[in-house]
């Protein structure tokens, strides 16, 4: 196989590293194409190009790798190589995400395979467990930690009391975060994952946007001496829950008890809970950052295409319910405030009050819609996380 490959930032670096160290793969990179020609590279600079078109009407190139971060400039790309006959594979979540439905008619009509394993979760091979191993299982729920920058920074903070803009640095200047860390510590990347991940358990396509979603950095002293106290860790979940033909989704911030296997993983790891009727719960371990974790995920999915393997999305073909996301759930829920207070009108039930000059916090239920509305959750003293 010849590859043209677009983004030489980190994971276009590992995938480069991995590649030259395996000797299992029959496959040679062509080009690469970059945003910034003049940049000095670690190669030769004859392996790159910022003219895509050398990649894309390249007919010695039949594998197009997708790595960079503009989401709407990667879909065009992936649409044209899929246009022009040519195998795909991508990492990039956000742009799978937001065009699953397209990029699902564009491989179909075009009779090509599109791989994206290392999209989600890096080097958990979680997308082909779902496509293999679950193809005939009932699935019931998936749940897990799926963001690396995210749990590196929480560990980091909790087990070291370590400040949040001291962390993110460090995470960043690890690779295991972005400049512009918002995806991760708001916990968007997380729910594009998850959306990606819906569609290969349960079938369901879905915006992005409509998943509920809050993100780590509101988190503070006052909240992780809660967690301590109550032998708590906190971990962004992603999680997904089937209740009849209903979907349960979120991406929160969540006290796990410390005995779980999820407060167990720490630093940049993931780590993805599946459950199902016939082989019940399953745990899936790894790094969830870096440059060789994703890197190894993404030559995993171009060995895949020397095979002939495409994605058949089973869960989806064979689906005889009609499956939609549901918003009319209970959440328990740990609410944090100082002067300005949530409005109690909005819970089902508080359970719980407490009040002290160092802060307050509300325990209760509360409908996800409620959730969704409330404008209170928009004020910056306040913070909420969730309670299994």
């Amino acid at each position: 196989m010849k590859l043209g490959i677009f983004g030489f930032g980190v994971v276009g670096q590992g995938l480069y590293h991995v590649l030259q160290q395996s000797n299992t793969i029959q496959a040679e990179i062509a080009k690469f194409c970059i945003k910034n020609i003049t940049k000095p590279r670690s190669l030769d600079a004859t392996l790159f190009t910022d003219d895509k078109t050398e990649l894309l009407d390249n007919p010695e190139i039949d594998v197009i790798v997708e790595l960079i971060d503009d989401a709407e400039a990667a879909f065009e790309i992936v649409k044209t190589a899929m246009n022009s006959g040519k195998h795909v594979v991508s990492a990039n979540k956000k742009m799978i995400a937001e065009h699953l439905e397209e990029l699902l008619a564009l491989q179909k009509q075009n009779k090509v395979s599109f791989l994206y394993e290392g999209s989600c979760c890096a080097s958990i091979p979680i997308i082909r467990n779902l496509e293999e191993y679950y193809d005939n299982d009932l699935l019931t729920s998936i749940e897990g930690i799926f963001n690396g920058s995210t749990n590196f920074i929480l560990t980091k903070m909790i087990n070291e009391s370590a400040p949040y803009e001291d962390v993110l640095k460090e995470a960043q200047d690890l690779g295991f975060a972005e400049s512009d860390p918002t995806l991760d510590v708001e916990g968007i990347d997380a729910r594009y994952k998850l959306c990606i991940l819906l569609y290969h358990a349960f079938g369901l396509i879905t915006d992005p946007h409509t998943l509920f979603t809050l993100g780590i950095t509101k988190i503070n002293t006052f909240d992780i001496e809660f967690a301590q106290k109550n032998n708590f860790e906190i971990k962004l979940i992603a999680k997904a829950k089937k209740i009849g033909s209903q979907i349960d989704a979120t991406v929160l911030p969540t006290f796990v008890d410390k005995s779980s296997i999820l407060a167990q993983t720490k630093n940049e790891y993931n780590a993805v809970i599946l459950e199902s009727a016939f082989s019940e719960s399953q745990f899936l371990y790894g790094k969830g950052a870096g440059d060789k974790p994703t890197g190894s995920a993404v030559l995993s999915d171009i060995s895949a295409l020397g095979y002939g393997y495409r994605y058949e999305y089973k869960k989806s073909a064979k689906s005889k319910e009609k499956i939609e996301l549901h918003e009319d759930f209970q959440m328990r829920v740990y609410v944090r405030f100082a002067d300005q207070q949530p409005d109690e009108a909005d819970f089902t039930e508080v359970l719980e009050k407490y009040s002290s000059r160092y802060g307050n916090y509300w325990i209760g239920y509360i409908s996800r819609q409620k959730m969704k509305e409330a404008q209170w959750l928009e004020i910056p003293e306040i913070n909420v996380i969730a309670l299994g």
